[in-house]
């Protein structure tokens, strides 16, 4: 059985329950589906107030089409970006499409790997090393949000020895073995490359479970300074309510005090509180995990539906799932 079947059983008796199969997309009215699928991540972005924007890594848009160099430096000349940049769709989940661009010519590269008329959010590379998801929740009659989940996004790496090649080192690794297929394709150009002694590599620069990051439950970190930051970022974004918040950040210690970090986007009601993937969280917290955070959206978007908000309805939403499925078909492979 797949690991969703349960879950989409769950969804349906909610559904039932409160006679609108797509009542979480009115949990955040504002956003394409409440953020559940098709929906542009920097129209997100784009309805910040000041409190939230400071928060914010910078950013700009691009469509691509013709004189696609000319135009992306000039859009990001126009909001002060400068290369690294990162590159990646509009429309998108799990990391799909994800490019940095460190040179002129890499930047022109990400550009051209993507199909003509593709919407996509250049961002200035956030220069803190670490990443998380922070998942926050708010219900329309409460004063203050909560944090229902932290998670730690680490990049896994390759310590060189001056002997093995990158493949080698990949091989020999029980983790890293095991996903070779995920890796390699990414690292084609230097699989035969031995770095040096103490020398590492990342694999991904995608921070995501099934692009090959490894998650780490932080709820111990969840502390008072922490969840009033974000509950006062979120609540400058209009009838936002429930979803995830990507940050890098400089140190976890930086963190806890609500400090030191940025955000890089932020995730609807599609969104997942990750720790689930942790892989010392056992199957049973995995499901109680999914059932309340989905049973959150029916709630909330009750709450909102009475309040006169209106769901998208539900083949609205299978439509919009639909297009996005394709979209991320044609993306290039992420970094």
């Amino acid at each position: 059985m797949d690991f969703y079947t349960p879950i989409v059983i769950y969804w349906v008796v909610l559904g039932l329950r409160y006679r609108d199969f797509s009542l979480p997309t009115a949990a955040n009215p504002r956003i394409v589906t409440g953020g559940l699928c098709g929906e542009s991540k920097s129209s997100i972005l784009d309805m910040a107030g000041p409190t939230a924007t400071r928060w914010i890594a910078p950013y700009t848009t691009l469509t691509t089409g013709q004189n696609d160099n000319s135009r992306a430096l000039e859009a990001m000349s126009h909001k002060g970006l400068s290369l690294p940049i990162v590159v990646k769709p509009d429309v998108g989940c799990n990391g799909t499409g994800v490019k940095l661009a460190r040179t002129e010519n890499e930047l022109y590269a990400a550009l051209a790997a993507f199909p003509r008329t593709t919407p996509l959010v250049l961002q200035r590379l956030i220069p803190y090393q670490h990443e998380a998801g922070i998942f926050y929740i708010r219900h329309p009659d409460q004063a203050c949000g909560s944090i229902s989940s932290l998670t730690y996004k680490d990049i896994p790496t390759l310590t060189g020895n001056g002997h093995n090649t990158v493949l080698e080192l990949l091989k020999q690794d029980p983790r890293t073995q095991l996903l070779l297929p995920l890796y390699t394709p990414r690292l084609e150009h230097r699989l035969n490359e031995v770095l040096p002694q103490g020398e590492t590599l990342d694999l991904v620069f995608t921070g995501n479970h099934c692009k090959g990051a490894v998650f780490r439950n932080g709820a111990n970190d969840i502390t008072p300074a922490l969840t009033a930051q974000i509950d006062a970022i979120m609540k400058d974004i209009p009838d936002f309510h429930f979803g995830r918040i990507d940050v890098k950040f400089e140190s976890a210690e930086a963190l806890r005090r609500g400090e030191k970090f940025e955000i890089i986007e932020i995730n609807g009601v599609g969104s997942e509180a990750i720790h689930i993937w942790d892989k010392r969280t056992t199957l049973k917290e995995a499901y109680a995990t999914q059932f309340f955070h989905y049973g959150e959206t029916f709630r909330i978007g009750a709450k909102k539906r009475a309040a006169g908000w209106k769901p998208c309805g539900l083949w609205y939403g299978v439509r919009l799932w639909r297009r996005q499925k394709r979209l991320l078909a044609s993306y290039p492979m992420n970094d």
